[in-house]
């Protein structure tokens, strides 16, 4: 080993020092960095765990989503139906209110129709009954009392206006 220029002396020195350098290392920094590798490891298990809950769980709320849009759909679709009917039967109601009053207000026509007849009927009756006098009078050229001016315009009215109204 003297030609190699190796002495064993030096060789000896080297291998101890190697050996209390390779303990010393294997004490202080193979076992923290072991440790610091093994708690990284753990991490990322832990994080890929609560990457697959997290999966899980984002499938799962999807689901309660999707089940929720669709009774929410359910409830809209069930809503419009109710407010169709409940438009529905407004306007029935309201259609029949209608007609009710039209035909309150036709039977109230009616009536004020036969009120405003019977009122020209008087009035037509005076009217007459003022050119009944006038000309009886100058027919027979006396005036006449009242009871026999009341007959003459009876007599003439129950013959002259029916006979008119039939018209």
């Amino acid at each position: 080993m003297g030609a190699l220029g190796i002495s064993v002396s030096q060789l000896l020195t080297q291998l101890v020092s190697f050996l209390i350098l390779f303990f010393i290392l294997y004490k202080l920094a193979y076992k923290p960095v072991i440790r610091m590798l093994d708690d990284r490891s753990n991490k990322i298990q832990d994080s890929l765990r609560a990457a697959d809950e997290a999966r899980n769980e984002a499938e799962s709320s999807a689901e309660k989503v999707e089940q929720e849009l669709t009774k929410a759909r359910k409830e809209g679709q069930n809503l419009i139906s109710d407010a169709r009917q409940a438009a529905g039967q407004l306007r029935e109601t309201e259609l029949s209110k209608a007609k009710k009053e039209a035909d309150s207000l036709i039977e109230k026509a009616k009536g004020e129709i036969v009120q405003e007849k019977n009122l020209a009927l008087q009035e037509l009756r005076r009217e007459f009954s003022g050119l009944a006098i006038l000309v009886a009078e100058k027919i027979v050229r006396k005036s006449l009392n009242e009871k026999d001016h009341q007959d003459l315009i009876d007599d003439i009215i129950n013959d002259v206006i029916p006979t008119e109204l039939d018209k």
